[in-house]
């Protein structure tokens, strides 16, 4: 990413798929900075999810509101700038494109809903319940072959997955 025209990326995917693992590795390996996205949910939001009640596109408009301003300001500051957020719908990831000025990437991580399982269940101190992976893999309207898109299967080290994010982003300038 250059200084010279600022762009940013977002590390999408269901919950288990590494986005806060990998977007952390990756904003280090480009030297910009990395903001959790789910930091940004309205609280009310938080409490549905910990209670499994799956979130409505209602529910994740303001979210997505708060990332694309986030997203935006780095952009007029002529930062790069790095996000974790499941960008489960093509009108959600449109409607962050649109904040982003169309400077806006996006790393889908891709993986089997056992492998997924699995690393949902290892997680701890985390707000979703793996009782919603089922909901967000229904949600999920696959990203692969949008513009703009790299796509990375997440059957592999964290560093092996950060490295195959670099690349991709490196053959998919802004």
């Amino acid at each position: 990413m250059s200084k010279k025209h600022p762009a940013a990326v977002i590390v999408m995917g269901v919950s288990g798929a590494g986005k806060s693992s990998i977007g952390e590795r990756l904003a280090a390996r480009l030297g910009c900075e990395f903001a959790e996205g789910d930091r940004l949910h309205p609280a009310a939001n938080v409490e549905k999810m910990a209670k499994g009640i799956p979130l409505t596109d209602e529910d994740r408009w303001p979210w997505l509101d708060l990332i694309g301003k986030e997203l935006a300001q780095c952009i007029e500051k002529g930062e790069d700038i790095v996000v974790s957020c499941s960008s489960l719908k093509r009108v959600y990831r449109d409607r962050m494109r649109k904040a982003a000025g169309g400077r806006l990437r996006f790393v889908f991580l891709k993986g089997t809903p056992e492998l997924l399982e699995v690393r949902m269940g290892e997680r701890t101190g985390h707000f979703m319940p793996l009782s919603l992976l089922q909901t967000q893999l229904a949600t999920l309207e696959s990203p692969e072959g949008e513009e703009g898109v790299v796509t990375v299967d997440i059957d592999a080290t964290l560093d092996e997955i950060v490295e195959a994010a670099y690349q991709g982003l490196k053959k998919h300038p802004v």
